[in-house]
């Protein structure tokens, strides 16, 4: 019997097509109205609205923490490209930060992005660019160490061209990982986002030379028509700093 991420049953006689249809509208493209339907009719977005998370996404990174485990109490977290802040929302409660699980909060969740976000409870905000020179030191001066986790869900803007999309996120995660190598722990972990397209060849082979296993997964929550998948590299070995990854 299948269940929405509601929880209710889907297979029951009878019942009614509830999808919200929506008009177009002068000035507004077909695309659009179709991105406005499909908004208004996804139960991930009524379900983060509903429990208070800042976007659909947060249910992303909540299936991959269920499959993975790396939010745990005790942890220093890094969320690159953190708002509006869903992710760090849920890194707050599976670290236990503010200690609603009992035992003393330990730990820390550090967002940065470009721009400012809306203060979240037990999680530390920045505006950096983690690409500009010396981020990783303010990262680590912020953490008072190294990290046990740098995860990310950035996504370069579209250019509506698929194949150039496709090379920009991967360029993307690339930095990422590289931003990664420099602030991770031994044993750390690192996740992101990418787009499946041909080109993440390069990022794997650079992934599996550094991490002891390199996982690749859709998430339930990630659309089914969406090209994006993430990768989770765990047991960073930084032991082979300064060791050639060409």
């Amino acid at each position: 019997m299948g269940k929405t991420p509601t929880g209710k049953n889907t297979s029951g006689r009878g019942q009614r097509d509830l999808k919200v249809k929506v008009k177009s509208a002068r000035g507004r493209t077909t695309s659009s109205t179709r991105w406005l339907q499909r908004q208004l009719n996804d139960p991930y977005v009524k379900r983060a609205k509903a429990e208070g998370y800042r976007g659909r996404a947060a249910f992303k990174i909540m299936e991959l923490d269920d499959k993975f485990r790396f939010l745990v109490p005790g942890a220093r977290i890094v969320d690159l490209g953190a708002a509006p802040g869903g992710w760090c929302q849920v890194a707050v409660k599976r670290a236990n930060i503010l200690g609603e699980r009992g035992g003393k909060a330990v730990g820390t969740i550090l967002g940065v992005d470009l721009q400012e976000m809306e203060p979240i409870a037990g999680c530390e905000l920045h505006v950096l660019d983690f690409m500009d020179e010396g981020a990783d030191d303010q990262v680590k001066e912020w953490l008072g160490g190294k990290a046990d986790v740098v995860m990310s869900d950035m996504a370069a803007s579209s250019s509506g061209h698929k194949k150039t999309d496709h090379l920009k996120i991967i360029a993307l995660c690339e930095a990422a990982a590289y931003f990664a190598f420099d602030v991770l722990d031994d044993g750390g972990t690192f996740v992101a986002k990418v787009l499946a397209g041909g080109a993440e060849g390069d990022l794997q082979k650079l992934l599996k030379q550094r991490f002891t296993k390199v996982h690749n997964i859709k998430p339930p929550s990630s659309r089914a028509d969406s090209s994006e998948k993430f990768v989770v590299a765990t047991g960073f070995r930084g032991d082979l700093a300064g060791a050639d990854t060409d």
